[in-house]
């Protein structure tokens, strides 16, 4: 399939380009020194060969990604599963989801879609704020991710956003894949997890005809992903008092690095991911009147509905929700063991933050509030 050009600094990688940066990779000392932590008894000569065997995105990902996750959730999980009951795995998707670890999110997504039985994974909609290192942005457009350009003009973004727009309807009307994008820009630090309006009104400035035909073009899926501990909560804390305290504070260069490191390497125990029905159907129930100011709010809590609906919780969700209220009001949703193990969490991953101004009192009640805030949304329905 010929591609536009258009497309070309923002897609992923061609087949036909693959072997180039393949040797590109393979001569980068940082990624050979990932390679050989990830395959410590195997030659490079034997990997590069198995690389080069790859002849297309998905071949790859079968070949290198798919057996290294599933060795990650045998040592740092209790079991990944997915509901996709109200899919139909021959038909292409846009799955919007809450988004809680940088890496992990989609890449799992891509493993769960191969075990459910589609003959294809995702391409992945993944900032440029995390490729500063050239290996890096080779690496993810190889894992079939598309690039979201940010820290532009107000006139370079809105070129950037059409050109985003337009990519996502080709890949599910033209390349016949899947895609799947984040609910808002960044984590949600609290999992609070909303839906920007600014992500669906850039959806709409791709496709043909109406907002509600352009959006039914795309076929979103409201997607909850449901970890039952976030390795990245720690840091997640740390950033809010930073901002809390200085509100002009940045992350440093290595910041979204760590955080890619803590939330891979970390320990998650259950993961699920619950599919809820394509919106389409959704979407022709809206009245034709519906005035634009409201049209976008209308569906985005839409899509929030479905993915607080969808949201697994755990004991440690209803044990945060207690400790943040000083009540035990959910306790028949926990043990006395429960609680205690969570306490115990607690206490640790408040231990790992180092900052100058440390506020032990408000680090802990924030990281109360990412446990407690999925039980506190569901209930809210």
């Amino acid at each position: 399939m010929k591609i536009p050009e258009q497309f070309d600094p923002i897609r992923p990688f061609e087949p036909d380009e693959l072997p180039d940066v393949f040797d590109r990779l393979l001569q980068n000392e940082q990624f050979s020194s990932v390679l050989a932590y990830l395959y410590p008894d195997v030659p490079k000569e034997a990997l590069a060969e198995k690389m080069h065997a790859c002849k297309d995105n998905l071949d790859f990902q079968k070949t290198f990604c798919y057996g290294f996750l599933v060795q990650l959730l045998a040592r740092l999980s209790k079991g990944c599963d997915i509901d996709i009951a109200s899919l139909d795995t021959d038909s292409r998707y846009t799955f919007i989801s809450n988004h809680r670890d940088i890496v992990l999110d989609s890449a799992l997504l891509d493993k769960l879609l191969i075990d459910a039985g589609f003959n294809t994974t995702c391409e992945i909609a993944i900032g440029d704020n995390l490729l500063k290192l050239p290996w890096v942005k080779d690496l993810v457009r190889v894992n079939k991710s598309f690039i979201v350009e940010r820290a532009l003009s107000m006139r370079e973004m809105l070129m950037a956003s059409k050109r985003l727009s337009e990519y996502m309807h080709f890949v599910i009307a033209e390349k016949n894949d899947n895609v799947w994008i984040a609910q808002r820009e960044g984590r949600a630090k609290d999992s609070n997890d909303r839906t920007q309006e600014a992500i669906l009104k850039m959806m709409v400035m791709g496709g043909e005809g109406s907002i509600i035909d352009r959006l039914k073009q795309l076929h979103l899926v409201p997607l909850a992903i449901s970890y039952e501990y976030d390795p990245c909560d720690y840091l997640k804390a740390a950033e809010l008092q930073a901002r809390r305290d200085n509100p002009s504070w940045q992350k440093g260069p290595m910041d979204d690095v760590t955080s890619m490191q803590t939330g891979i390497m970390g320990y998650k125990g259950y993961i699920h991911y619950q599919c809820a029905d394509c919106i389409d159907s959704y979407l022709d129930t809206i009245p034709a009147d519906t005035p634009k100011t409201d049209l976008f709010r209308l569906i985005a809590d839409h899509i929030d509905r479905q993915i607080f609906a969808g949201y697994r919780l755990y004991p440690n969700n209803y044990v945060a929700l207690d400790l943040l209220h000083g009540d035990s009001a959910h306790a028949d949703h926990y043990t006395a063991e429960d609680k205690a193990q969570f306490e115990a969490y607690l206490k640790d991953q408040l231990d790992k933050i180092e900052m100058e101004g440390k506020d032990d009192a408000y680090l802990r009640e924030q990281m109360l509030k990412m446990y407690a805030n999925p039980a506190i949304n569901q209930m809210g329905l």
